[in-house]
């Protein structure tokens, strides 16, 4: 059922009410501020909440027509009360929704309408969350990229597969988004678009009513502006938080391969976390990274080929092409070669877990660079690949930047760790968000 005074809003009324959407959120604002970060969401009063999300939907009105975020807006009211009450969400459009699209952003499967509630989509609505409305991402969670267009600069992509959801979040729209990531699908949106991704432990929350792609590596994600955000959503959510402790943080020796700019601002975010006390220690990992990347996709290739299947006999090739392309090489995959991929990645697990005993968050670059111009491709998932193979919980939170289109910093900790990296990562946001203030003063 749609929320009281909140009309479903398709692409036709983007365009018809942006005129109107501009002029509305111009006249509200001069009334009072906005709120945006889930932070400010939470400490305000109902009242509060209730116009805000009015203010999103203006902004939807703005703003789409331009960044293709969404499939659907249409606000669903809250099935129960908490934390979360009155505050709104997007959920990717593989997640099922009831009574909204759900279309595994395909067009084979355009018009098709959710018949339940995801599990994840029952939580937060029962916490009072308002589901807002579906975001747009790559058919099928794969390769192929939506129309979504990265808020920071429109001439680029956003990343993928969770497109409209990081875009989303970007671009003010919405304060929480749900995304999937198998690879790197939730990590390096969030760093393409200069906000905060989380992918917890994998299997600590239900997958029910989520299209898999493959099965051994899919996990839920979430988007916020900052990393404050995103532990006050994790507490929310009813799960446990942790204060900030002090360890030491490891990070790969030889360093991964990114690009120069990446390069340059990931070694000036640890001179600056050194600056300010942090112990950092070199692990030699590179190597087994690589491989665990490697893996990952023969890993995706081999379980979502079969998968899809079915789906492949029935539609053929009016599915797209990166998914009959999945399809045909997997299916075409030798099982020992995946039974290799598998033992390899079990192997690791235990090898990682002694690493995290002494070094109990390791630090990665989010991405190999920032957001590559063009929509042809939604970006390379490598620097995220090994840790989704691994199952750690994985948080991307921005490096400030002088100039140019964002970059993120990733931290991972040992499975079951969930509380300890967004605690660090909140501690680490704001040691280098100060250093970043001081230097431009």
């Amino acid at each position: 059922m749609s929320a009281p005074g909140m009309p479903t809003i398709d692409r036709r009324t983007f365009l018809l009410a942006g005129v109107a959407g501009v002029i509305g959120a111009a006249a509200h604002k001069e009334q009072s501020p906005r709120i945006e970060t889930l932070t400010q969401w939470l400490n305000a009063t109902p009242t509060e909440r209730k116009r805000a999300v009015s203010d999103c939907l203006d902004r939807i009105r703005t703003m789409d027509p331009s960044i293709h975020a969404w499939v659907q807006v249409q606000p669903e009211d809250p099935t129960g009360t908490g934390k979360l009450s009155g505050i709104p969400f997007g959920v990717k459009d593989i997640i099922e929704t009831r009574g909204l699209s759900t279309a595994y952003g395909s067009p084979a499967y355009k018009g098709r309408i959710g018949t339940y509630d995801a599990a994840i989509v029952r939580d937060l609505r029962g916490r009072g969350g308002i589901l807002l409305g579906k975001t747009d991402c790559a058919a099928f969670a794969h390769a192929t990229p939506p129309a979504t267009r990265n808020p920071r600069d429109l001439a680029h992509t956003p990343g993928g597969s969770s497109s409209g959801s990081a875009a989303a979040v970007a671009a003010g729209m919405v304060p929480i988004a749900i995304g999937t990531q198998t690879r790197g699908s939730v990590l390096r949106p969030a760093s393409f678009c200069g906000v905060t991704g989380f992918k917890p432990t994998y299997g600590l929350l239900s997958m029910e009513g989520v299209l898999p792609l493959a099965k051994s590596l899919d996990t839920l994600g979430f988007f916020t502006n900052t990393p404050a955000d995103m532990l006050a959503l994790w507490d929310a959510m009813g799960h446990p938080t942790a204060p900030a402790e002090d360890f030491a943080l490891g990070v790969p020796e030889p360093r991964q391969e990114v690009d120069p700019a990446m390069a340059a601002a990931f070694e000036n975010a640890l001179t600056v976390l050194q600056k300010a006390g942090a112990t950092i220690r070199p692990l030699d990992i590179a190597g087994t990274l690589a491989k665990l990347s490697d893996g990952s996709q023969e890993i995706m290739y081999y379980e979502g080929a079969r998968f899809h299947e079915e789906r492949y006999k029935e539609y053929g090739s009016r599915l797209d092409p990166a998914i009959v392309d999945l399809i045909q090489q997997g299916l075409a995959m030798p099982a020992k070669q995946y039974d290799e991929d598998m033992q390899f990645v079990a192997a690791c697990k235990p090898r990682f877990s002694e690493l995290f005993a002494t070094n109990p968050v390791i630090l990665t670059p989010a991405a190999p660079g920032p957001a590559p111009l063009g929509l042809a491709s939604t970006g390379d998932p490598r620097m995220n690949a090994p840790w989704t193979s691994l199952g750690t919980p994985a948080i991307t939170i921005p490096i400030p930047v002088a100039s140019g289109l964002p970059l993120g910093l990733q931290l991972t900790a040992d499975r079951g760790q969930d509380s300890r990296v967004l605690s660090t990562a909140v501690r680490l946001y704001e040691i280098l968000t100060r250093a970043s203030a001081k230097a431009s003063a």
